[in-house]
């Protein structure tokens, strides 16, 4: 017997619960040839929702078009699997598709979009999706309530968080948790904690979100507090102090947190060692990195791609880029933040002629493609004098052209320090102009320093001028000029800068610097 439209609806599923995506594509030809895959919506909406969580977005998306006449679930299956997976304007494009065709939008469909818009920051937009909820009648439900109060709450609106959550007549806890978090997360946290007060039973997900946003956002003895008040706190109760801890530079306190933390024996996981593990990198402990490692190889997590990332990083800040190799070669699996985290390192140390050959490596990866971080630390190893000008623009063309990764504030600034390291000034003006980055002053800061090297007094007054029209930072900019014309022979002008100086009481600071005592 051949399995019929519900059988095969029944299979798709259970292969797309599984993950046995080979079968569901074997499926997939059955539902082809024997007509299914057209006539039958539910076929296809299955069908849709296997290459969703394959995350084929292309197969997807072509199977959508073909439905003849897609109902609200053929819609709602494509919208959802564009936001879990983090495309967001691909959601809501579909979204606006949605709202033009003949079909009406659901709970689910409008919960998405608001999902997408709150992560987007489009408030407007998502002012406008909160109108379709009144005008279908979709307000008082629940869910899409609490999702109304999650997007306001990222959107930084606590009165509208707090608004909606008071139209709510069928609280439950998700709305009381999403209302703490809303408050907390935006520095209110007296309003939290007054929530967490009224909730009939608040459950450690309360807790957490108060903790979570005084943490982040407030005194964070205030935060060691409440976890030390709460009845059952988790490992995320702990994660969140000492992210807070790490945030503010706090290391040491965040370390001995680590260490109650163990002494407690709660279960830590992925996130608590990368945390710790970034927090020591930041202050090259490299003791206590090597403690904390021990720890991820006792809990079995050293292999984790997320532990292993964070313990790359860690070898590379202090140093130790031999050890962050041999973690980077030992992970059974890899990321892009992997591949990052060691490009950087070996960036860190000088050891370009690695840069460049994993970077030859990466591009050999099947389903890993280098994005904007990867050529920054390409650029910034281009800087080495070994490696000709050049080879610098071809990465910086093929990350344009071919990788379609659009630059950043943080790449024109690269290259400009690159460009002022050649003489090539004019061409890092001309730049700084084709790219769009006109009115960004911390590009025209980037280029006055590198006109610092090169002594060019016709394009560092151009900079100069512009850092003092979209900065407002005269200091910086007289402390530049005064050197430059020094180095020039001219004292009359070196003279009206430091009187201007002087005027302003502006006063050129002492550098400082710092080195890890044993404690």
């Amino acid at each position: 017997m051949k399995p019929n439209a519900f059988a095969l609806v029944q299979l798709l599923r259970t292969a797309t619960d599984i993950c046995y995506h080979k079968f569901g594509q074997q499926l997939h030809s059955y539902a082809i040839r024997s007509g299914y895959h057209y006539s039958n919506i539910y076929v296809s909406t299955s069908l849709i929702k296997l290459y969703v969580k394959m995350h084929s977005f292309t197969h997807a998306h072509n199977l959508f078009v073909e439905i003849p006449q897609p109902n609200v679930v053929s819609w709602n299956t494509l919208i959802s699997g564009y936001v879990q997976a983090g495309l967001f304007p691909e959601a809501l494009s579909l979204f606006k598709n949605l709202e033009r065709s003949e079909i009406c939008a659901d709970a689910f469909s409008v919960t998405s979009a608001m999902t997408a818009c709150a992560q987007l920051s489009l408030l407007k937009l998502g002012g406008s999706i909160h109108s379709k909820t009144v005008k279908l009648g979709l307000v008082n439900d629940t869910v899409v309530a609490n999702c109304l109060i999650d997007m306001y709450g990222k959107y930084g609106s606590v009165e509208r968080a707090v608004c909606v959550f008071s139209d709510i007549t069928n609280k439950d806890v998700i709305s009381w948790n999403s209302v703490i978090a809303a408050c907390a997360n935006n520095g209110n946290v007296g309003l939290g904690f007054k929530f967490l007060q009224l909730m009939p039973n608040p459950d450690v997900i309360s807790y957490n979100g108060l903790i979570n946003g005084i943490a982040q956002a407030g005194n964070i003895e205030d935060a060691v507090w409440i976890l030390s008040t709460m009845p059952c706190p988790n490992s995320s109760s702990w994660n969140s102090v000492i992210t807070g801890f790490v945030n503010k530079n706090r290391v040491h306190e965040a370390l001995d947190m680590f260490r109650k933390l163990q002494m407690r024996n709660l279960q830590m996981d992925e996130f608590t060692f990368s945390i710790i593990l970034n927090g020591i990198a930041g202050i090259s402990a490299v003791t206590w990195g090597m403690l904390i490692h021990c720890c991820t190889v006792k809990y079995g997590l050293d292999s984790s791609v997320v532990v292993g990332t964070a313990l790359i990083d860690m070898y590379s800040k202090c140093g130790r880029v031999n050890d962050a190799e041999f973690i980077f070669n030992v992970l059974p699996n890899r990321n892009l933040v992997s591949w990052n985290a060691m490009i950087s390192g070996y960036a860190r140390n000088g050891d370009f002629v690695q840069v460049i050959s994993l970077f030859d490596s990466l591009k050999m990866e099947r389903d890993t493609k280098p994005d904007g971080i990867t050529f920054l630390n390409l650029i910034s190893a281009c800087s080495h004098t070994q490696i000709p000008f050049e080879t610098a623009i071809h990465y910086f063309d093929a990350m344009i052209n071919e990788y379609g990764i659009a630059p950043s504030i943080e790449h024109c600034c690269s290259m400009i320090r690159l460009m002022g390291q050649k003489g090539e000034l004019q061409r890092a003006q001309r730049m700084i102009q084709e790219l769009g980055f006109e009115s960004c002053g911390v590009v025209w800061r980037s280029l006055l320093g590198a006109c610092g090297t090169q002594e060019d007094l016709q394009v560092a007054e151009i900079a100069a001028s512009k850092v003092i029209e979209l900065e407002k930072d005269e200091d910086y900019v007289y402390v530049m000029l005064s050197n430059m014309y020094a180095s020039f022979g001219r004292w009359e002008d070196v003279n009206e800068i430091r009187s201007l100086m002087s005027k302003k009481r502006v006063r050129k600071e002492a550098g400082s610097s710092w080195i890890e005592v044993n404690r």
